[in-house]
């Protein structure tokens, strides 16, 4: 059976509403672009940043990484993956079979967790893939800040929402969590290459809108999404608050 060509693509720009500049921040004495980029590697062969940014672009060259410029126009790092992999496959003389979009603001990223989602491909009829978590006892589920997610059978995604769901009848909000396993969204993804590019030329969805969540129109569509489930919570960087904790975590990273 044929292998498949994996690429890990570091969607990254400089203009964030919340926090300008956010991939060139330093942690402990490496920019967190570097940090995603090193940990990605570690797990996929072939990795990129790509950008809208030239002092992105620049600083993943000074550290010995690869990227390419990309469209400034992009709405989500879906669509900057879905320009950038045409541009990888040119680079590297390689058709890439399955993209990753790994985070660029999560520097302490594991290894493990791209090895995780890749094994969702063993099974050949997977199109697109991603990560949850089993929330743990006492967590706030409510939090609409942490999309959740409801599943089939096998592991499918049926919904993504910013609620708590399911809805549990008969029950006060603050037992829902002993009667349910609740699922938290981590955002990382994996596409076959074909599949991205279908997803990105759909038309915003209702659903999508109704949630600002995007993987809501790829299942209004008809595309199914796997899931794999970790047991790691993602430490992201969204605000100079989150770097501060992210700072503070550095002491059990290294």
């Amino acid at each position: 059976m044929k292998r498949y060509q994996f690429a890990g693509i570091v969607p990254a720009r400089y203009a964030s509403t919340r926090f300008p500049g956010k991939p060139l921040v330093m942690i402990g004495g490496k920019i967190m672009i570097q940090r995603v980029y090193e940990q990605a590697s570690k797990s996929v062969d072939i990795v990129f940043v790509a950008t809208d940014d030239k002092r992105i672009y620049d600083e993943v060259l000074k550290f010995g990484g690869q990227a390419l410029m990309t469209s400034p126009q992009h709405q989500s790092g879906t669509d900057r993956c879905a320009e950038a992999v045409d541009k990888i496959a040119e680079r590297t003389g390689k058709k890439i079979d399955i993209v990753i979009n790994i985070q660029g603001d999560e520097p302490f990223i594991k290894p493990e967790q791209i090895d995780l989602l890749k094994s969702c491909f063993t099974d050949r009829k997977v199109e697109i893939a991603t990560l949850i978590r089993k929330t743990e006892s006492g967590e706030d589920i409510f939090n609409p800040n942490q999309p959740k997610v409801v599943l089939d059978s096998e592991g499918n995604a049926i919904y993504f929402s910013r609620a708590a769901i399911p809805f549990i009848r008969d029950y006060d909000l603050s037992d829902w969590s002993k009667k349910h396993v609740f699922y938290k969204h981590i955002g990382m993804y994996a596409y076959k290459t074909d599949v991205l590019n279908k997803i990105t030329k759909l038309p915003a969805s209702s659903l999508e809108k109704a949630e600002a969540l995007e993987q809501n129109r790829w299942l209004e569509n008809g595309f199914r999404i796997r899931t794999a489930v970790t047991q790691w919570e993602s430490i992201s960087v969204d605000t100079p608050d989150d770097l501060v904790r992210a700072l503070k975590h550095l002491d059990h990273f290294n």
